[in-house]
Parts: structure tokens; sequence; C-alpha cells
């Protein structure tokens, strides 16, 4: 009596189509997408653009928290005048914000040239 309730209840569940226990799967992924990837690559493609922007004489914050003015770009060797007689050479990509002449840090992905 009890193996025909089993069976019963496991024919019910069986006949599901098994394509929609990969539906939730589907929707975490698309959000987790749209959330996290997208924005992520939006801001890697803005940073390599700024990167490739710089010039002589921008003011730029690096990765490690040191302000600069830019005073030579080779290849991916960016020279940083730090202060008086002061130079140093940092690599292009641990530039990480060019900053206007007042000291303030654009919001991210902004570009500002006076």
């Amino acid at each position: 009596m009890f193996g025909y309730l089993l069976t019963d209840a496991g024919a019910q569940y069986g006949a599901q189509n098994p394509f929609m226990g990969f539906v939730p799967l589907i929707v975490i992924f698309v959000i987790f997408y749209f959330l996290l990837i997208l924005p992520q690559q939006k801001k890697a493609k803005e940073h390599e653009k700024m990167l490739n922007s710089l010039k002589k004489d921008d003011n730029v914050l690096t990765v490690g928290g040191i302000y600069g003015t830019v005073v030579g770009i080779k290849d991916n060797v960016v020279e940083l005048k730090i202060a008086e007689n002061v130079r140093i050479q940092v690599t292009r990509s641990s530039i990480s914000a060019v900053i206007n002449r007042s000291g303030n840090i654009p919001e991210s992905g902004q570009i500002i040239h006076e």
C-alpha cells in the first residue's frame, strides 16, 4: 500500500520538464551579469580609455595614493613629478585617476583636463 503511494508521488514529480530545474540557475546568472559583470567591464573600458589619453602636464593619482604631474610617457612607463626635483617612474596601469587642478578627484570614469 505504501509502495503504491510512493511510486504515484514519484510519477507526479518525475513527469516535470527537466529544463525547469535549470531556470533558477539561468535567472541567477542573468542577475549576476547585469549587476556585477557588465558594470565591471564598463569601468575597465573607461579606465583603459583614461590611461590611453594620458598626456604631459596631467595631474594624476596613483593606486598607491601618490599625487603627481606627468612629465613623460614611454610605452608602459609614466614619469611623474611629485615635488621639486623629485621624479618617479610608475607603470601606466598604476595610474588610478586624472585629477583637476583644484585637487578634486572626478567621479569614476570621468576625465577632466584643464
